[in-house]
């Protein structure tokens, strides 16, 4: 009994008592101990907020609250920390903008040990580079030969404002002067002058790039993006379910022309393995049978349509060269066994070595006649959806014919009727 009462760590309180174990001595007792220690209670200084406080760790005693209390138990609060450095001076300084061109002095509050710096904003001052010419570089390179008859004056007045309005054309078509001169598009603008800096730079031999702004285009952009932002909600609404469609359509292509390469591939194997098996049963017959059906068997997995599985090392069954691979899909394989079945073929003959060569083969030649199948059903059924809308188009312009006919009918008689008035009036 000491020896359990040594591993269960229960000490005897008299030497030689041997009671029995409880179980309060095992586990324990419910009630838990009280400490011996009781924790100060820490106060909350007058002034704090009760959230603050609460932040504070008591788990070393009450010396934070100390910290930040005055003797009267209120709240401290905390003086700002300043640097002894000296304040950098200040000055009204004046500054003139390099943008202005009347010379106005403007002031500000500066540094002093930065007053006699350049205005720093002046870097954003960016104007672009406007071409200008003489009268002799207009007489002898800028004489309109478009057909557009720009003339001297207009030439200038456009060239005035590209240098004011720094080459802003929605500003300078607004202000274009539209009573002195023809009315213009702003497409004419930008071109006349896009015209005028090509050939300066080329008389001029600068080495600069030329750029060619065509109007027309423009225009058409222009015009297209107008009719596109006019769409009525309904228009919307037509060209997205067109868009739809037209997905629907790319997709059932793609499909087609994916079923259409399988067929190819299944179609030009098929041949070759015929060609084959020809070629092979020309050959001398005074091989041996071992050596010729080692051959056929090499020659069938050379120009095999699928891909049967083939003999592998250690122990293997010969009817698993009859299990049809993962590649060719669950829904051929069942459509595959559905054939066999409605020509009562079991699905699983005898696995000898020429009845798997045959079942074979004669499973390659069912999956290729069900994607031939496959392929024309999908032919027939577009051929039959291409006239269902042809004939629908013939009814709609039948009916059209029929409109344009019963006007002309109705104008015809009203035109009789007023005539016929007309000669009683007369007569």
């Amino acid at each position: 009994m000491a020896d359990v009462r040594d591993i269960l760590e229960i000490n005897n309180s008299t030497p030689g008592d041997n009671s029995t174990v409880t179980k309060e001595a095992i586990v324990g007792s419910n009630k838990s101990k009280k400490s011996s220690k009781s924790q100060p209670v820490v106060k909350r200084p007058e002034g704090m907020n009760r959230e603050v406080f609460a932040l504070l760790n008591f788990e070393k005693g009450p010396q934070d609250v100390d910290e930040i209390s005055t003797p009267s138990g209120g709240y401290k609060q905390v003086k700002a920390k300043l640097g002894r450095s000296r304040v950098r001076r200040w000055c009204w300084a004046p500054f003139a903008n390099p943008a202005r061109t009347d010379g106005a002095c403007l002031y500000h509050w500066r540094r002093i040990t930065d007053a006699a710096k350049p205005y720093p904003f002046s870097k954003f001052n960016i104007q672009a580079k406007v071409f200008t010419y003489t009268p002799e570089e207009y007489e002898r390179y800028l004489h309109d030969d478009t057909g557009s008859n720009w003339t001297k004056d207009e030439t200038d007045h456009l060239i005035s404002l590209c240098k004011t309005f720094h080459l802003q054309f929605v500003v300078i078509y607004d202000r274009f002067d539209a009573d002195r001169f023809p009315n213009r598009s702003m497409e004419d603008l930008i071109e006349r002058y896009y015209d005028i800096r090509n050939r300066l730079i080329k008389a001029r031999s600068l080495d600069e790039d030329t750029f060619v702004f065509d109007a027309a285009h423009e225009a058409s952009r222009k015009s297209q993006l107008q009719k596109l932002y006019n769409r009525t909600p309904k228009e919307v609404k037509e060209e997205e379910m067109l868009m739809v469609e037209l997905k629907a359509i790319e997709a059932q292509r793609k499909e087609r022309v994916k079923g259409q390469e399988g067929l190819a591939r299944l179609v030009i194997a098929s041949d070759r393995k015929e060609t084959k098996h020809i070629i092979s049963g020309r050959k001398s017959l005074k091989k041996k049978s071992q050596k010729k059906k080692g051959d056929q068997s090499q020659t069938s997995t050379d120009t095999a349509i699928i891909k049967f599985p083939e003999k592998s090392s250690g122990v293997w069954l010969r009817s698993s060269r009859m299990k049809m691979p993962m590649s060719i899909g669950q829904k051929k394989t069942k459509a595959v066994e559905q054939f066999l079945a409605d020509y009562d073929l079991p699905p699983a003959p005898m696995p000898t070595e020429e009845i798997c060569q045959a079942f074979n083969e004669l499973r390659e030649k069912i999956l290729l006649l069900l994607n031939v199948r496959q392929l024309a059903d999908s032919y027939e059924y577009e051929s039959q959806t291409l006239k269902h809308k042809l004939e629908a188009l013939n009814r709609g312009r039948d009916a059209l014919q029929l409109k344009s006919g019963q006007r002309s009918i109705m104008y015809l008689t009203f035109t009789n009727i007023i005539c016929v008035q007309i000669s009683v009036t007369m007569g």
